[in-house]
Parts: structure tokens; sequence; C-alpha cells
């Protein structure tokens, strides 16, 4: 092997890593190869992203053929046929009129690419003083500086506190750890009122004349698998359309399939103005994000250029790989997959069995505090040592990885998210490694 400090790995303790080194050289279906040949099993899809399950090879096979046809095109001022198809199809499965699509690179590009663009369209509409923007604690949102800022992950704040966005606030956070640190495909139902805050606080606070968007995660992914109180998306929308207010959700997680149905606004029944997508587009395969917003938007945005010449650019926003040929091609064959395999569906009878599993075999056991679950990821929550906050949770992670299971450690959680072509037997395996791993971990 080379030499491996020249590379700087993203999210990780490094000098761990450096110390028993966890490198993959291969992965076929629910298994990575690893540099000293041992099989593990992936039991996150990689980082929520591989939703079909390792070396498809109908997606390797479309992206070799549009390598052999079109390799790249600009994105700026003439485009390229994969990226049309890609966006037609991507629109066809969205809910409502969703149905304009701008492709980035990432979920971090992709949020940033929808707050510009509620920027936009208030500019667009004469209401350029709504610039505050509403996200939510723990929220994660990727690592751009406006991502960041809507976000409410403390750790991925800190650093950067002086260079965030200024006009930014926050909602509580939707978790209850004495009446709700248990529960199984369903959403918990609370007595108080989450969203009472942004009306009688958040709002009056800022004038409700001066807030763009709010954004949230509809599941909160990324720190742990929190699912919202019954009914909190749909009176978050109703309060954000009572005010004029865009609802913009980070499908990044939930989108294409992890809840058993295309996105999270389907699941809940919510219609946002915006809904940001990346990681199981493609499979993982390539990079690949976007937003999908509604037409309202899209007119708002063109309609305010009527009288400006026909060369005046409308939204001056993308990046060099927006709609990449490629990584379009890799998402059109994805969509196929997930289509002609009933994966979506799939993922959420499998759901069931990993909620079941994970609660059955975990309640009870030691430092064990909490045990979430709805769709196809369970999140199981540890108490750490006084004073080490995430440290118990990474132990189980190291422990697993050593027993040819891979989990994610996201603070005090230990997560796991399999792709839709898991299996029984590998959740069984998987629930049963973990269950293994918090007995021995101290």
């Amino acid at each position: 092997m080379t030499n491996p400090d020249a590379h700087w790995l993203p999210f990780t303790p490094n000098r761990s890593f450096h110390q028993d080194p966890r490198i993959f050289v291969a992965a076929e279906g629910m298994h990575f190869t690893t540099h000293d040949g041992r099989q593990v099993l992936d039991g996150i899809s990689s980082l929520w992203c591989v939703g079909a399950g390792h070396k498809r090879r109908e997606i390797n096979e479309a992206i070799k053929k549009q390598l052999d046809t079109l390799d790249y095109s600009t994105a700026f001022s003439a485009s390229n046929d994969q990226a049309f198809e890609a966006a037609s199809r991507i629109a066809a499965l969205a809910p409502g009129d969703l149905n304009k699509v701008l492709f980035c690179n990432s979920g971090s590009e992709a949020v940033d690419t929808a707050m510009k663009l509620a920027l936009a369209y208030h500019r667009a509409r004469g209401e350029g003083h709504r610039n505050v923007f509403i996200g939510r604690e723990r929220g994660y949102h990727g690592v751009g500086f406006g991502g960041m800022s809507v976000g409410g992950i403390p750790g991925n704040r800190k650093v950067f506190g002086t260079a965030m966005l200024p006009r930014v606030d926050h909602l509580r956070f939707i978790h209850d750890p004495v009446h709700h640190a248990y529960y199984n495909g369903i959403e918990p139902v609370w007595q108080d009122d989450l969203l009472l805050e942004l009306e009688n606080r958040i709002i009056p606070l800022h004038d409700a004349s001066n807030i763009a968007a709010v954004i949230v995660e509809p599941v909160a992914g990324s720190a742990g698998w929190y699912v919202p109180p019954q009914g909190y998306l749909k009176r978050l929308r109703e309060i954000c359309d009572k005010h004029g207010i865009l609802l913009i959700f980070d499908e990044v997680i939930t989108g294409f399939g992890r809840l058993g149905v295309p996105f999270g606004a389907d699941y809940f029944g919510v219609l946002p103005d915006m809904l940001t997508f990346a990681k199981c587009v493609t499979n993982g395969v390539i990079p690949m994000g976007g937003v999908i917003c509604r037409d309202h938007l899209y007119e708002g945005v063109m309609q305010a250029h009527t009288r400006s010449p026909a060369h005046a650019i409308e939204f001056a926003h993308g990046y060099t790989y927006s709609g990449h040929p490629v990584a379009c091609a890799a998402a059109l064959a994805t969509l196929d997959v997930y289509r002609e395999e009933n994966l979506f569906a799939r993922a959420g009878e499998m759901g069931l069995l990993l909620g079941n599993a994970m609660h059955s075999a975990l309640t009870g056991l030691p430092h064990v505090v909490g045990i979430r679950s709805l769709g196809l990821a369970g999140a199981v929550e540890l108490v750490s040592p006084p004073g080490q906050a995430g440290k118990r949770a990474y132990d189980v992670y190291m422990d697993c990885f050593h027993q040819g299971v891979l989990v994610r450690s996201a603070g005090d959680n230990v997560v796991l998210a399999p792709a839709y072509v898991v299996d029984k037997a590998q959740i069984e395996r998987m629930v049963s490694t973990l269950a293994q791993a918090i007995r021995r971990v101290l």
C-alpha cells in the first residue's frame, strides 16, 4: 500500500485511524473486502448511499456506455441529453408540482442551492428583505457555510462560527428522551406543541416579512435517526403557508426509498416548496445532488425577467459538474433498478424486520437509553462515560467492524441503515453483532 499519511480523512479521528486502518479494496452486494482480505457486512449503505447494493452490473454498464458516448459537456448555456432525461425522471417521481430540477454534486451543494433559490425567488417577487433562514437544533445540512449556518450540530459549527450567516435562527429539537426514548415504526405522539416556539417567539422576533425559508430534515438522520412528532411536519407546512415562508425538506438521506416510498414528503404527506437530494440517487456510485422545486418558484423567477434581454441569466447559480452526463446516466440506471426490483417497497418491508430486531435484541442492554426506528434505519442511543461524549458509540463501532459488520456512530448513537437488498439473515447478523459489541464495551 502507498503512503497512507498523504490522505487526510474527512469526519474521521485520523490519529485513531492510523493506529488501526480500515481500508476497503472491493465491494459486491452487501459486503466489502478490506485491504487485509476480510469480509465486512455493510450495515449503513456505506453512508446512506448504496440503496441497491454494491457493484450493480446495470449501473456500471450504463456508466461505461455513457463514457464511450459523451464523457462530459458544459452545463452553462448548453446541456446534454442525459441531464434532461434524469431531470424528467426525478421530477416524475417527486410528489405534487415539484417539477423543476437543478443539479449539483452533493447534498451540501444542494442545500446552498436551495437557500440561494429562496433568496432569488423572494427578490423576484419584490420581497428581497426576506433573508432570514430558520433551521433546527441538531439538524444536518452539509458542510457549506450556508448549510452549517442553518444546521444545528454544534461540532460542525464551533470552529467556523465567525463565518456563519448572521440572519439564522433554530427550532427546538424533536426528541424527548424521557417520554419517547423508544419507538418502532411510528411517529411519537407528543403532548407539547414543539412549533409554538416558531409562532410565538421566532416569527415575532424576526417578523414574518423578513423570513425566507424554514429548512428541516423529515427525519433527522445525521444526528442519529430522530423521527418528528405526529403531525409536526403538517403543522410546519401550515405555519409557513400562513406567513409566506418557503419550506425546504432536506431529503439527502430520506430521499429515494429509505422510508419505503420515494421521498419523506410522500411518507409524511407534506409537500415542501423545495426538496434536496443526493446519495441514493446514483446508488452512491458517482457524486450527484440536486434540488427539486415547485412550479411557482421557477415561474416567479422567470416572470421577473420577462422584460430582461433574452441573453440575461435569470438565476445566476450552478456548478461545473451540474448535470454531468455520466452521473445522470448512473442516476437513470439506478432509478431503473429501484423500479424493476421494487426496492422502495422492499425497504419498507425490511425496515419492519430491522426495527423489530433492534428493539428485541437491544432493549435492556447495558448503557442503552433509547432505540428509534422508522423505514429501513434505526438507532440505539448509549450513555457515554462522563466527559467523553460519543466515546462509547465509537468504541461499539470499532468492535462491530472487527466482528465484520460496518455500523455508524453518530454522537452517542449507533445507527444501522442497510441497503434495500438486505435479507433477514443479514439483518439478524447486524443486530446480533451490535448487541454483542454493546455488551463488551465498558
